[in-house]
């Protein structure tokens, strides 16, 4: 059984901020909304872009590289990519759309800890 690890400082985020760690291994997207934490994988499934360097608005998590869209608090997909017609059937038949892993996030003494 997993354990949780010690991540980050509660107060090194900053409301609608987010930043990629390293749990178990993986790379991790720790973010926070208000005063809730969320983490999900940290690599789109689309195309492997690094989540934390794209954009968190309000709950969804925008890629930097195609603009797929993903809410961090259910891990679902909101948008597999930005592009539209044609171009988005193909990029459907080559890679399905699917959500993110989700990963349970507890906070201790000012410590972030994820369990993955």
């Amino acid at each position: 059984m997993a354990d949780f690890i010690e991540v980050a400082n509660a107060n090194e985020l900053a409301s609608s901020a987010m930043k990629e760690v390293a749990v178990g291994g993986q790379n991790v997207l720790l973010a926070r909304i208000g005063d809730s934490y969320y983490a999900t994988q940290g690599r789109c499934p689309h195309m492997g872009g690094i989540f934390a360097s794209g954009k968190l608005e309000g709950t969804v998590v925008t890629c930097p590289r195609h603009g797929s869209q993903f809410d961090v608090t259910s891990g679902k997909f909101i948008r597999w990519t930005h592009y539209t017609g044609l171009t988005l059937g193909m990029i459907k038949l080559l890679k399905s759309p699917r959500g993110l892993s989700t990963y349970e996030v507890k906070i201790e003494k000012g410590k972030i800890f994820v369990k993955i």
